[in-house]
């Protein structure tokens, strides 16, 4: 998010300091130790975690607050960076005032039920095209990251379809991100870290998402939670995240359905995020 973070949140900032955080593996951070080609050898030997990633997460939040001269921060995390979110939040609760998730993962490691949504909604809207596709990929599990990409392509197309998208001015980078060498970082460390967090067998990689159940070991915070859920969202589904705010045990919670929306940022998102932190008393 770090070269769009001005087209979405400049206006925040009478408000709050915010902070964009190129993980490992992602943008810059990704380019401090980026080969010349993302090969397979590199994958094998640079293998991502999530451990090793929230361990990263809390280590900025301890530098944050002290070099900030806060006593706490708020933290939010979006699609993957909501399963680094919860890993930190629940590890280390007392660096934050709350946690806020927006397109919770919960328990990613099966594409089974992806794949049965977007069959129906193919054959209900006759789409042959997608159809095609799915039969040629067959049903899920894969052991290759490719044939995984082939089918979020497809619940990518179906959310598209029933969300309200975002101004197309939001993610066109800044000026200091808008050159080819972040261009070729951003795309590269995308890909490096998606091989990672699916898996591919044939790489040598090991898929993250494999290790990650929340409901089976991340219901327990001491921090208040809230969790912004599009009702279109096909890849983190409402049911999904749903289940995991009812069972999860925080001292207050708050469950934010969002109509028009899917798995993305658009402006219903940033005006419920907003309300949200003014909300989390800093007191």
């Amino acid at each position: 998010m770090s070269p769009y973070a001005d087209n979405l949140y400049k206006a925040w900032e009478t408000d709050f300091l915010i902070v964009q955080w190129d993980q490992r593996g992602a943008g810059r951070t990704y380019g401090r130790n980026a080969p010349e080609e993302l090969t397979p050898e590199f994958l094998q030997a640079n293998p991502l975690t999530l451990t090793q990633m929230a361990d990263d997460g809390i280590a900025l939040s301890e530098f944050l607050i002290e070099h900030l001269g806060k006593e706490k921060i708020i933290l939010f995390g979006t699609s993957w960076g909501s399963a680094l979110g919860v890993a930190i939040a629940t590890k280390r609760p007392d660096l934050f005032y709350a946690y806020v998730g927006h397109s919770q993962i919960v328990n990613p490691s099966s594409d089974e039920g992806l794949y049965k949504k977007v069959q129906q909604l193919a054959t209900a809207a006759n789409d042959t095209t997608s159809l095609d596709r799915l039969n040629e990929i067959g049903a899920p599990p894969y052991d290759r990251a490719r044939t995984v990409g082939q089918l979020w392509r497809i619940v990518k197309k179906y959310e598209s379809q029933n969300s309200q998208p975002a101004p197309e001015s939001w993610f066109v980078p800044s000026s200091d991100y808008a050159n080819a060498k972040d261009d070729q970082h951003r795309s590269d460390g995308d890909d490096y870290s998606y091989v990672n967090f699916v898996g591919d067998k044939v790489l040598g990689v090991a898929a993250m998402r494999a290790s990650i159940n929340f409901l089976e070991t991340s219901l327990d915070f001491k921090i208040p939670v809230y969790l912004i859920q599009g009702e279109e969202d096909i890849l983190t589904p409402k049911e999904s995240t749903r289940l995991f705010f009812e069972q999860l045990k925080s001292p207050a919670k708050d469950y934010v359905l969002l109509p028009n929306t899917a798995h993305g940022f658009n402006q219903v998102v940033i005006d419920s995020q907003y309300a949200i932190f003014m909300s989390i008393r800093v007191d």
